[in-house]
């Protein structure tokens, strides 16, 4: 800094003694302007290079820090112990491992667990993202990955280890399928990565482990997937109810949590959160009790915190009575239907707006599900028509409430028809004609329909005087819910049970 402003200064002496001296000193300022004009960019550029902002980042982060992953844990302290055990599998004649690609949908732990790999080999750890390596202009992505490389290898000589991890985030940004770019930057950069990666021999010092993740690895270049180059492929998924709970107690560890806050059902409730989700259900749960002034985290906060997360803050729509009590009848349709054909299932009835919907019931599932029966569907369907049908039940009519649900209906009555669960069997979906799967879609949602609002029936006359107590109280739980569904008289629930026997036994596959 001293010497810049040192030549600062000796310049503006020159300039000034030759303006005294009369002579024409503005070809003189061009070139020096110019001049300095270069400076700078070639100064920004060399800032906004990956290898020169990043630093060796010591983490503390370990693998027992990260909750939800166990078998992706597993798998990648097996790749890592090639690392941490040279001499060892050296004698074998293993070939150690060059690189590492962690895989799977946003929010899932990928970039901690490169950040653990850090901690784990007591290796230096350098990050990147792939958009970082995108330039206008040609080569200058290549040089950013040459720089990063040889940056690894210096900072690990500095601090005395024989190792380094680069991890680069988003890699599909320049590990596409070469050829499908029209700027030829892209595969540029993409040949100069392969490149680097072929010239880490297993005698190389300090070595190098790169480790990439990315949201869709079909769209890789095949050549960057070959044994030699990203050797392990490690699928992070989203966590079970298992892993969720294991998540929520890592994050709450620290958290004045009420006596009455049960992280077993909020794992139940979270079904198909990632980890980052669940960080931010926490967050919010612990923003609400500031809002309410609150020294703990209660159960209820938890509950309007999954709400939150789900479908959004609260809007300042203010619907008008008349349309409260008919979103309070449609919602209480589909909680009704969710409750006789999964008993248990219905968490919680909320008739605020959020988001885009003006209200909303939300679901437990019993367990996690990966696959689902022809009766499982329908069930589904049929959940998702109650709303309309319990509006049509009250008033005589429907509402454009039910657009969304119409949609969901649909969409699972395809799956049926895509997975050969319908009346005309195994399809094949490529050669599937438009018309037959439409007309057979109208079909199964026909049918449902009419299941539907048989089901409905009885509880007519209920479901006008609960809606009131639900626009009362705004928002209810499924224990309150179910309260009043265990008050009703014998008859309806008898009756609706009936309904819900004939429909198990038309809609039961044959396994």
């Amino acid at each position: 800094m001293l010497m810049k402003e040192w030549l600062i200064g000796v310049a503006i002496a020159v300039i000034a003694f030759l303006g005294i001296l009369r002579i024409n000193i503005l070809p003189i300022l061009f070139l020096v302007g110019l001049g300095v004009l270069l400076w700078v960019m070639m100064d920004r550029r060399t800032a906004t290079s990956p290898a020169s902002r990043d630093a060796p980042v010591r983490h503390s982060i370990s693998f027992d820090q990260i909750g939800g992953q166990e078998t992706a844990k597993h798998e990648l302290r097996e790749a890592l112990d090639f690392l941490r055990h040279r001499d060892r599998i050296k004698a074998l004649g293993i070939r150690p491992l060059k690189g590492i690609l962690l895989s799977g949908p946003p929010g899932t732990g990928k970039t901690l667990m490169a950040k653990a790999a850090a901690t784990y080999t007591d290796s230096v750890f350098l990050s990147a993202s792939g958009s970082e390596f995108v330039e206008m202009y040609v080569g200058v992505g290549a040089q950013r990955v040459r720089d990063l490389f040889r940056r690894a290898r210096q900072m690990a000589k500095k601090e005395n280890k024989d190792s380094a991890i680069i991890f680069v985030d988003e890699i599909d940004v320049v590990g596409g399928k070469r050829g499908q770019h029209s700027h030829q930057e892209y595969d540029q950069t993409l040949n100069q990565l392969l490149t680097e990666m072929d010239g880490m021999s297993t005698t190389q010092t300090p070595f190098i482990l790169v480790m990439a993740a990315t949201n869709r690895p079909d769209i890789l270049d095949s050549a960057l997937l070959r044994p030699g180059r990203f050797d392990r492929q490690i699928k992070v998924d989203l966590p079970d109810k298992d892993g969720r709970l294991h998540v929520l107690r890592i994050i709450t560890k620290d958290k004045p949590l009420a006596s009455d806050v049960n992280l077993e059902h909020i794992a139940r409730e979270t079904y198909g959160f990632s980890g980052a989700q669940l960080e931010a259900l926490v967050n919010e749960a612990a923003i609400i009790a500031l809002r309410q002034d609150k020294q703990t985290i209660t159960q209820e906060m938890f509950r309007d915190a999954v709400d939150k997360v789900l479908m959004g803050e609260k809007t300042g729509r203010r619907p008008t009575d008349e349309e409260l009590r008919r979103v309070a009848v449609h919602e209480l349709g589909h909680a009704i239907i969710s409750e006789l054909m999964r008993p248990g299932t219905v968490s919680h009835i909320t008739i605020a707006p959020r988001g885009n919907a003006l209200g909303f019931v939300r679901q437990i599932p019993a367990a996690d599900q990966y696959l689902y029966t022809k009766q499982q569907l329908a069930q589904q369907i049929n959940v998702a028509l109650a709303g309309c049908l319990a509006e049509e039940l009250h008033y005589g009519n429907r509402s454009t409430g039910a657009q969304n649900d119409f949609v969901q209906a649909s969409s699972l009555a395809g799956t049926m028809v895509k997975c050969g669960l319908s009346r005309i069997g195994i399809v094949d979906e490529e050669h599937l004609p438009e018309q037959t799967l439409e007309q057979e879609v109208r079909h199964i949602l026909s049918e449902q329909e009419k299941e539907t609002g048989d089901l409905l029936q009885p509880f007519k006359e209920d479901i006008e005087r609960f809606a009131e107590h639900v626009v009362e109280a705004e928002s209810i739980d499924g224990k309150e819910f179910r309260k009043w569904m265990d008050s009703l008289q014998p008859q309806p629930l008898a009756s609706a049970a009936v309904a819900r026997s004939h429909i198990s036994a038309e809609v039961t596959p044959s396994m």
